[in-house]
């Protein structure tokens, strides 16, 4: 090989040529005193895509989550989610260590959300006896179920229950994109119904970086003033909201081309390894093997595919993932898949 495949996420992109010329191009001012027009730009277009009133731009998915559900949840509060949530796995425990917020979760195979075990875990307010529920969130796509969408009947049974119940519902939207593509459903039918919302330029849309957090004006207006506060003010960002302002018009039809590529990968390492994966159930860019219970381990293969120059992730004991993305072709993510589908079927 003459070049890693790099499948380990999608945040792993590289800037195009186009959206290099428009970063260059890019007018700037600074954004700490609300004076980046391209940051503005790209706020106000995001938020119109998703049916909001105001958007914060921020450096990543996980601080617009931070921000999203601290502007939801007084300390000492909880926010029900999925066992396998980006909030609650991937995060670092910052709802807990920034804002003082803990975690209930429900549990789904495939990440998707269950109304009975929501409805079950919900806290209403006992006085200084136990934590309150403030909120729900839901993640879609669900990173680490296998890049499964949330179907919009699920997503808008939770919403009517929420408003019945006056509670929020935070949407972990960082591959909304994919599931817009692949539905056809508008970005804005998913997110009209969430008082918060972050959606990710870097995963998939292959800008270098920023997530932008989405909601009301007075809830972005506090979420900035927690931004400074959390020592993530922008300058002269407007450089980058170029690249995010690109992703968003030029790169979303094209995830169709991602999820073709992680199709074709599940299929081949359904037929070599029985069990591990359903090419069926792969909806978007995210495969999720799950290796026999006897041979290789995790790192091994992981080692021997770096060797093969494919570079993939651990996500559990005895599971793999990859990720497809605008940089492999579909003749890289063949051969990434045939490579690991060898490495695993040999002894250990």
């Amino acid at each position: 090989m003459t070049k890693l495949i790099d499948l380990r996420s999608d945040t792993v992109t590289k800037p195009s040529p186009g959206m290099l010329e428009a970063m260059g191009r890019a007018e700037v001012g600074d954004d700490v005193y609300g004076e980046d027009p391209t940051v503005i730009e790209l706020e106000t277009e995001v938020a119109g895509l998703l049916g909001h009133e105001a958007g914060l731009f921020t450096v990543t998915g996980s601080l617009a989550n931070i921000l999203g559900v601290r502007a939801l949840a007084p300390i000492g509060s909880e926010v029900i989610c999925e066992a396998r949530a980006h909030i609650a796995r991937a995060e670092l425990g910052a709802h807990a260590a920034v804002s003082g917020i803990t975690t209930r979760t429900w549990s789904d195979p495939a990440g998707l959300i269950n109304l009975e075990q929501i409805r079950a875990l919900i806290a209403p307010d006992l006085g200084p006896y136990f934590v309150t529920t403030a909120a729900v969130s839901v993640e879609n796509t669900h990173n680490f179920g296998g890049g499964t969408i949330q179907p919009k009947s699920r997503y808008d049974a939770l919403a009517d229950e929420l408003d019945a119940a006056d509670l929020p519902l935070h949407l972990d939207g960082a591959r909304l994109w994919n599931a817009h593509v692949a539905t056809g459903v508008p970005m804005a039918d998913y997110v009209r119904r969430a008082k918060a919302a972050s959606v990710c330029l870097s995963k998939g849309l292959g800008a270098p970086v920023g997530s932008v957090l989405v909601g009301s004006a007075e809830l972005v207006r506090e979420a900035r003033v927690w931004r400074k506060r959390l020592g993530a003010g922008w300058r002269q960002a407007g450089v980058l909201a170029a690249a995010g302002l690109y992703a968003v018009r030029n790169n979303v039809d094209r995830l169709a081309e991602d999820h073709a590529k992680a199709r074709v990968i599940a299929e081949v390492l359904a037929d070599a390894v029985p069990g591990g994966v359903k090419p069926d159930a792969v909806e978007t860019n995210i495969v999720v093997l799950d290796l026999p219970a006897e041979g290789k381990t995790v790192p091994q293969v992981v080692a021997e595919a770096k060797e093969q120059g494919v570079l993939i992730g651990g996500v559990g004991a005895r599971t793999l993932r990859f990720v497809t993305h605008l940089d492999v072709s579909a003749s890289d993510s063949r051969y990434a898949a045939e490579a690991v589908a060898r490495i695993v079927a040999m002894p250990g």
